[in-house]
């Protein structure tokens, strides 16, 4: 034979060695940017401050509660939810309007409602099997019309200043950081101690095998959407009250932030794997680099830009990661 073949092992040496080659750039790469974000801390005029910091900790707050709801869904396996960003500012318009009844009492409705808003579209996607990234897409629209049928678009402000308290600062850091390390330890507890949550880490790993299994989908669906929309409830209480005030302009990045912060933690986007705590860490990270820009005078779309490159990095690491486990 004139020229040499390359076996099967052959070419699975030469892949993992690819593989192993291209993770440690991007692994360098990482390090790297990580470098630059704190040179660029230390050298960027009043990152440091107390006014700054608490700032960038009231912001790591509200991504960081959407963010617990956003890694529960991936676990699961059902990739990403596009509607939990409105959900946030829908329940804040809700919180606002419902303070008539009492801050408690507003509180409680607020979360009910936004379990309920997750659990429909979770029951969708468990039990007939509809196409998350379509079916949120839809959510976000009749969410987004109610609410300008509901208020005709306009904000929604306070009736009294009974709210006040969550606006407020506990030693000097804002109760919105404290209500995340709260829910944060609630979402940890339920995915790693409750039945509930082994199971929908079951389901994400293999979903065809989990339904054979006689999982019910349909329950762990709700469930895991129902989760997810109380967190984005928690969310929009707590921006309703730091806004004194509620629109669906609250939105913003939220959604993305969540899914980048979520990503960069770690969770695998095909489910199966991931953690509630290393989404904070992502959290912090997303929050940090926002700030960073912001203070430097970069523009929105310079922010977006750079968020974007460092999931996509972040997303390639954990691939090849996960790859070189299997080979």
């Amino acid at each position: 034979m004139s020229g040499a073949t390359v076996g099967a092992p052959e070419q699975a040496a030469v892949s993992r060695g690819a593989r192993k080659t291209i993770l440690l750039v991007l692994q360098v790469l990482v390090a790297l940017a990580a470098i630059i974000v704190v040179i660029g801390a230390a050298t960027t005029e009043g990152f440091f401050s107390v006014h700054n910091l608490q700032a960038i900790l009231a912001s790591v707050g509200f991504v960081g509660i959407v963010a617990v709801g956003m890694t529960v869904i991936m676990i699961s396996g059902s990739f990403v939810s596009l509607s939990l960003g409105t959900q946030a500012a829908v329940t804040a318009i809700f919180f606002v309007w419902a303070l008539k009844f009492g801050v408690a009492q507003a509180i409680v409705m607020t979360v009910v409602v936004g379990t309920l808003l997750g659990a429909i579209q979770g029951y969708a996607i468990g039990g007939f099997g509809a196409n998350p990234i379509v079916l949120t897409i839809a959510a976000v629209a009749v969410l987004e019309g109610l609410v300008v049928v509901f208020s005709s678009g306009g904000t929604q402000t306070p009736p009294d200043d009974s709210y006040t308290f969550l606006n407020s600062t506990i030693i000097g850091l804002p109760v919105t950081f404290f209500v995340m390390i709260f829910v944060v330890a609630c979402g940890e507890f339920i995915m790693r101690r409750t039945r509930f949550g082994k199971s929908t880490y079951m389901v994400g790993d293999n979903r065809d095998a989990a339904y054979s299994a006689g999982f019910p989908m349909a329950a762990i669906g709700a469930g895991v959407f129902g989760l997810a929309g109380a967190a984005a409830a928690v969310a929009g209480i707590m921006l309703g009250a730091y806004n004194q005030g509620a629109s669906l302009l609250l939105t913003g990045s939220l959604t993305y932030d969540a899914i980048a912060a979520t990503l960069v933690g770690g969770t695998l986007v095909a489910g199966g794997k991931g953690s509630v705590w290393k989404t904070l860490v992502g959290a912090i990270v997303i929050a940090t680099i926002t700030d960073l820009l912001l203070l430097r005078g970069y523009s929105e779309g310079v922010q977006i830009m750079v968020k974007g490159l460092l999931v996509i990095t972040v997303v390639i690491v954990v691939h090849l990661r996960s790859q070189g486990t299997r080979a």
